[in-house]
């Protein structure tokens, strides 16, 4: 009896313990080796890179950081549970669509997509480029997997800044964490947010924006109503602003910021509407 209940208690611990995330960055020629970095001084391995960036995935979703000028995160949706990049590589057949995995339903197009990051120079928005570097980096930990997209030596009023974007994904919790840092220790001000097309549902909160609705995306079997929030400190910013393709924040000047962006989609059985996606976050 007591060999029994110890063995349950190990499997128990075992199966809380399992990390139910993962990281995917690989070179489009060899789909076998994968890496924990890589580097560019033209800023631009959108074409190289397997999903055109470093990615990672929890239970509920994946997300990728392009690595170009845009350095936007992008989602990939999923209909149930599960890790699925290294088997998808972000592009899952139609076959196996209609079976039940996710799919690429998100379009960024040319805004920051879900929580990416960008510079406000007072008036208007700067890319994170040119770059005289960037790098891509992705790591594990018992419960988290975590990308990074350092771009270095960005010209930004009229002096050049170092911006790290880090993107968190967590074991058993939806939401993922986006840091943005200023690496040479100048205060600049950074700019996110949500990107939105053409009759979308908004929801907006004290410390939060979620948007509902379909996106015009080409590359999945199927288009599907995509949710997508994010998360915030009101107090970290100085205004908001709407440029009809995304709900912008921006910053105060500041060295560090920290958002968490959640996404679902109408496949999914728990966050398949706005109201449950907003309800959620609340």
């Amino acid at each position: 009896m007591k060999l029994s209940l110890m063995t349950a208690l190990m499997f128990s611990c075992v199966c809380f313990a399992q990390n139910k995330t993962d990281t995917s960055l690989y070179m489009k020629s060899d789909k076998i080796t994968y890496l924990t970095d890589i580097g560019s001084e033209s800023g631009d391995l959108y074409q190289t890179i397997g999903h055109h960036g470093p990615a990672v995935e929890n239970e509920w979703m994946a997300l990728r950081i392009y690595f170009s000028d845009k350095v936007a995160i992008d989602v990939y949706s999923k209909a149930k549970p599960g890790l699925e990049l290294k088997a998808a590589h972000w592009y899952p057949t139609a076959e196996q669509q209609k079976e039940g995995w996710g799919a690429d339903y998100y379009k960024v197009a040319s805004t920051v997509g879900l929580g990416g990051v960008k510079l406000w120079d007072g008036e208007k928005l700067v890319p994170l480029n040119p770059v005289t570097n960037r790098l891509a980096r992705v790591g594990k930990t018992d419960t988290t997997s975590w990308m990074e997209m350092i771009s270095k030596g960005v010209p930004y009023k009229g002096k050049k800044v170092d911006i790290l974007v880090r993107v968190t994904v967590f074991s058993g919790k939806r939401e993922a964490k986006v840091e943005a840092v200023s690496l040479t220790g100048e205060k600049v001000q950074f700019a996110t947010g949500v990107n939105y097309f053409k009759d979308f549902q908004t929801k907006k909160g004290t410390n939060y924006i979620a948007v509902w609705g379909k996106h015009p995306e080409d590359v999945a079997a199927e288009v599907i109503e995509i949710g997508a929030a994010i998360k915030y400190n009101p107090k970290d910013y100085e205004k908001t602003k709407d440029d009809g393709t995304q709900y912008l924040l921006i910053s105060k000047p500041t060295k560090n910021l920290e958002t968490q962006i959640i996404s679902s989609s109408a496949r999914e059985q728990e966050l398949n509407t706005l109201d449950k996606l907003e309800a959620y976050i609340k």
